[in-house]
């Protein structure tokens, strides 16, 4: 059995029934996600490789704090969908029973890895350290291998037809344009 079999085999449907406390474990598990892989893991980066890139500091401060609202206001409504449609959390041992495709579900296939990753773009913005930009490089070229080789192949193993017809329709990464100028 390989790694991402092992992986795979972590996901399981919530057992959680009341929205309530659907919520309380997806903020539990915001609040650890937040502190180890946005706040200690690109400080420990910074510390560690911290030779300053060079970042106008207009654009460092605005674009950093622009990627953290969206980051965070993203990862909200997606823990929302979750929590009432899906019936889960982000924690793979208590993923949701429903495949979610509202909200930022219908813009792209994985808002809530999107949104982590733009906020740790946020903190690499903001700290303009080779240490931080290595590590959001990371966790970006790791989030999207998690996500193509453990989590659609799991969905799909789940979820079967609807998930196929969902991948067809929402992009994974980059929502599309519509022909009469709106977004997908």
């Amino acid at each position: 059995m390989g790694v991402r079999e092992v992986l795979q085999g972590a996901i399981r449907p919530s057992t959680t029934r009341t929205t309530r406390a659907l919520w309380a474990k997806s903020l539990l598990n915001a609040l650890l996600f937040f502190a180890v892989f946005m706040v200690a893991l690109p400080w420990v980066s910074h510390r560690l490789l911290p030779s300053p890139l060079f970042v106008p500091a207009f654009f460092r401060t605005w674009m950093a704090g622009a990627c953290l609202v969206v980051g965070v206001g993203v990862w909200i409504a997606c823990l929302d969908a979750f929590s009432r449609h899906g019936r889960g959390t982000p924690l793979p041992m208590d993923a949701p029973r429903e495949l979610v495709t509202r909200g930022p579900f219908s813009v792209i296939r994985n808002p809530i890895m999107a949104a982590e990753v733009l906020v740790i773009w946020a903190a690499a913005l903001y700290l303009s350290s080779v240490g931080v930009l290595l590590y959001a490089l990371a966790v970006t070229v790791g989030a999207h291998a998690a996500v193509r080789y453990v989590e659609e192949p799991e969905l799909r193993k789940r979820f079967g037809a609807n998930y196929e017809e969902y991948c067809r329709l929402v992009p994974r990464w980059v929502p599309r344009i519509a022909r009469r100028g709106g977004i997908r």
